[in-house]
């Protein structure tokens, strides 16, 4: 698949690792920073989404989505580590349903608006059904693209696959783009109970945040490890 990522927001939590283990997969290892699972949140909104040799399809070619995610290593591939995610949101029912099926994602409906002006992105996700799963937020770049990349940036961003267990069996979905084009950020976060109706109590501090403008990016048909 093409995709064109748009205005997206890092915004990472440090958590104890034994509170991320029990809802990660026994299959794979919890990457860690700092002796700590590290947790995102990355709001955006995508375009130009499509198979490859196929026009964009319009209901499921320009939306919202919201993702809650981990990093993780396969223990049979240790040099490649990658992203796990323990939910997508989007605004379109047929991405959804695609990638739950196609390969195995833990996709979610949901009523989703990205709201982009002058400086601020102002953010509403809802997730549909009577799981409170609630975003509400407003976000920002605070700066210019940064030329260097801390450790922990590095380790967040830097990471070219995603991983998912289906039947007890590891795949991975490669993930091919430039490296992320960083810049410092800051955000108001009104309701955020994204992540705790996946199980994950995220600590009052402020998270690590930064913002990215655009970003092509290619993805590719899951691969079963071993």
């Amino acid at each position: 698949m093409y995709q064109r990522w748009h205005d997206l927001l890092f915004a990472h939590w440090a958590l104890p690792v034994d509170q991320v283990r029990p809802l990660v997969p026994r299959e794979l290892e919890i990457d860690t920073f700092d002796g700590k699972a590290w947790v995102g949140v990355i709001p955006f909104w995508m375009s130009h989404v499509r198979f490859r040799g196929v026009p964009p399809i319009p209901t499921a070619s320009t939306f919202p989505e919201l993702n809650v995610r981990t990093y993780v290593r396969a223990p049979r591939e240790p040099d490649k580590p990658g992203v796990y995610f323990f939910s997508l949101d989007a605004a379109s029912l047929l991405a959804v349903i695609s990638a739950r099926a196609g390969a195995g994602l833990p996709y979610y409906w949901a009523n989703m608006r990205a709201k982009v002006s002058n400086d601020d992105v102002e953010y509403l996700s809802t997730r549909r059904g009577s799981q409170p799963a609630q975003l509400i937020a407003r976000y920002r770049a605070m700066g210019g693209v940064s030329p260097n990349k801390s450790d922990l940036e590095r380790f967040v961003t830097e990471r070219y696959c995603l991983y998912t267990v289906r039947a007890g069996k590891v795949q991975r979905i490669e993930i091919h783009h430039l490296p992320w084009p960083l810049q410092p950020a800051e955000a108001e976060f009104e309701v955020n109970t994204i992540a705790e109706a996946q199980g994950l109590k995220l600590p009052p501090e402020k998270p690590v945040m930064q913002f990215a403008k655009v970003l092509e990016v290619f993805i590719f048909a899951p691969q079963e490890i071993g």
